[in-house]
């Protein structure tokens, strides 16, 4: 499965840099995130708990960065296994645009899940993936304004402006780089504790950067006359994983340019 879409944030964008790339910022905003943590330049972990229906699931796992293009955009793979829930692949592209005093996200993703998360009716995840989307991108205009000023946010608390993910006409694959390492459990949706790699790749949001992006990243559709179906909960990681890969590009690409 492939979704498209983008997320208009009412900031300039050297702000979306500097809150992209602000980890306790992500981490306040992504639903479900207990840690994100980079790395280097091109990974990170995150650990992440999302409930899609009767099925609580956990990921944890690596996120790899790729096809960089300063200041145009990446590519963020990922994989994983959840146990008894199943397995998520997929990956995301993302670019970003300036737009007057605001800064356009534009995300393509594609997601493939295996085991009991894909046997959860479409509706279902498209609702999930939507409504992760929605939290995380209301909790970032918000954080912006509190952390550098309405001044500077261009009226973030006003929310974010987004257009509808669709559907790409046909899926295109890519291989998944990273390996996860997550367990899953049903009923519950509490977290562990620490855990090392982990990516809410294995919930995508399609950024809607979600949802949605994030960040996802797994880039890998669902074979033509698949049952499989993807997930709201990988849906929603891509996306998350997508927003953070996009803050630790552009914190690289702003030190880059001072």
């Amino acid at each position: 499965m492939k979704m498209a879409g983008q997320q208009r944030i009412p900031a300039s964008r050297d702000v979306v840099w500097k809150a992209l790339n602000d980890p306790a910022i992500l981490e306040a905003c992504i639903p479900g995130c207990q840690e994100l943590v980079k790395l280097s330049d091109t990974q990170m972990t995150a650990t992440a708990v999302i409930k899609v229906g009767p099925v609580s699931a956990k990921f944890q796992g690596a996120v790899t960065l790729s096809d960089l293009d300063p200041p145009n955009g990446y590519r963020i793979t990922g994989e994983g296994q959840g146990g008894v829930a199943g397995f998520a692949k997929g990956g995301a592209v993302v670019r970003l645009e300036a737009d007057g005093d605001a800064t356009l996200l534009h995300y393509d993703v594609s997601a493939e899940i295996g085991g009991k998360l894909s046997q959860l009716g479409g509706r279902l995840i498209d609702a999930t993936a939507k409504q992760m989307s929605a939290a995380f991108f209301k909790r970032f205009a918000l954080e912006i304004e509190r952390q550098y000023g309405k001044g500077n946010a261009t009226h973030a608390s006003a929310g974010i402006e987004t257009t509808s993910a669709r559907p790409a006409a046909e899926p295109d694959r890519q291989a998944a780089r990273r390996p996860y390492r997550p367990e899953a459990e049903t009923g519950s949706s509490g977290f562990p504790g620490r855990a090392g790699l982990a990516s809410l790749l294995a919930l995508a949001l399609l950024v809607g950067a979600g949802w949605y992006f994030f960040g996802g990243g797994l880039p890998k559709l669902v074979p033509a006359g698949s049952n499989q179906a993807v997930s709201p909960d990988f849906a929603s990681a891509v996306v998350l994983l997508i927003v953070a890969a996009i803050g630790y590009l552009f914190g690289r690409l702003q030190t880059g340019r001072h």
